[in-house]
């Protein structure tokens, strides 16, 4: 009996939490990432064009993906491979296309991981200084287009 209170005891007691065991890293939180994906969605439609838009968490697991009535079928995984190599690079992905297309030695680029799409419409989301994130969008006429309502999503939620 006293083994068994002395148990209960300490399975109920208050754990203390250590400053160095709680996050200390900045995320993306999914109302934030619903949020951006939301607005450049809109920001697409009213320009007339039916995209995906895929957010992607830093460690490239999806978020939040977005895809409109019309889209084409290929739209969904294009956004998400955008979002997934600007979180992974933290870069644009029409900076990412120039740079291997300037640099014949960095053609490779593109093979490191299956996942990787190097076109344009790809933006890192940052909140401050940290990457947390990246947004794709595909399916526009254009990468430009793309990109430019991936900026939309970034502006809605206040990042860079």
């Amino acid at each position: 009996m006293l083994r068994t209170t002395a148990l209960l005891a300490a399975l109920t007691a208050p754990v203390a939490v250590v400053a160095q065991d709680l996050p200390t890293s900045p995320y993306l939180p999914l109302v934030m990432a619903g949020d951006a994906a939301n607005a450049a969605l809109a920001a697409c439609a009213a320009e007339g064009h039916d995209v995906s838009v895929a957010i992607v968490a830093r460690d490239g697991n999806t978020k939040v993906l977005l895809k409109a009535d019309n889209s084409g079928p290929h739209t969904a995984s294009s956004a998400t491979g955008k979002a997934f190599t600007s979180a992974s690079l933290g870069r644009d992905t029409a900076r990412l296309a120039e740079f291997t297309s300037d640099n014949t030695q960095n053609n490779g680029l593109g093979d490191m991981d299956a996942r990787l799409v190097i076109q344009a419409g790809g933006l890192p989301i940052r909140i401050g200084d940290a990457l947390v994130g990246g947004i794709g969008v595909g399916g526009a006429p254009s990468g430009e287009i793309d990109a430019d309502c991936a900026r939309v999503g970034l502006d809605a939620i206040g990042a860079e």
